[in-house]
């Protein structure tokens, strides 16, 4: 039988620890693409989001000419992984700061920095509710030990999101459909269950 081809998954590639993530992605088996032209954005996937500063990202994916076409690829189904400042890019509802640009396919209001600056960054291990393979088939899992620095806040969600951890009662990772985000740093850990799923879904993509 012959081998599958490993999935191509892209990683926005301007900032933030965008090596991180692909040093996750490679790691979970899957082939990366470091994200910087709209023509990178071909034969992908999967996609990812990393932290920075959204209000840059959201700039720099107009002024190059790949919004509409990250929204086409999410809308077809591709598989979209964004954290802090991808999940800010991600959300419908940027409370703060309304008239960002933004992708805005997640059913969710979100607050950019709501858990503080820097210095008050944080780690605290997170029980997952519980976490949906890429079979479908939710399985119970170990606390996850996330990293918060300059974290956004999920303050309202909307019909189609799932939560899959919370802190102080607010949702901190959801999932609407192919759609994952969350407000910490997982790449950061050496915990790789939330990008083990975003390459096993690529997989199925």
């Amino acid at each position: 039988m012959a081998a599958t081809s490993a999935p191509r998954i892209g990683v926005l590639a301007i900032q933030g620890a965008f090596r991180e993530h692909v040093r996750s992605l490679c790691l979970c088996g899957a082939e990366t693409v470091e994200i910087r032209t709209r023509e990178d954005l071909e034969g992908l996937s999967g996609l990812v989001f990393p932290g920075g500063e959204s209000t840059v990202m959201g700039k720099f994916l107009i002024e190059w000419g790949m919004m509409d076409r990250v929204r086409e690829l999410i809308r077809s189904g591709m598989p979209v992984f964004g954290t802090c400042a991808g999940l800010i890019l991600l959300c419908s509802d940027i409370l703060d700061h309304p008239g960002q640009p933004r992708i805005g396919l997640l059913n969710a209001s979100v607050r950019r920095n709501a858990f503080g600056r820097q210095i008050d960054s944080f780690t605290t291990p997170l029980e997952l509710c519980p976490f949906p393979t890429a079979s479908g088939n939710p399985t119970d899992q170990p606390p996850l030990e996330a990293v918060f620095i300059r974290a956004p806040l999920i303050e309202k969600i909307g019909p189609g999101v799932e939560v899959l951890a919370r802190v102080n009662g607010f949702p901190v990772a959801v999932r609407q459909g192919n759609v994952l985000a969350t407000s910490f740093h997982p790449e950061l850990t050496d915990d790789l269950r939330l990008h083990q799923w975003v390459v096993d879904m690529a997989g199925k993509n």
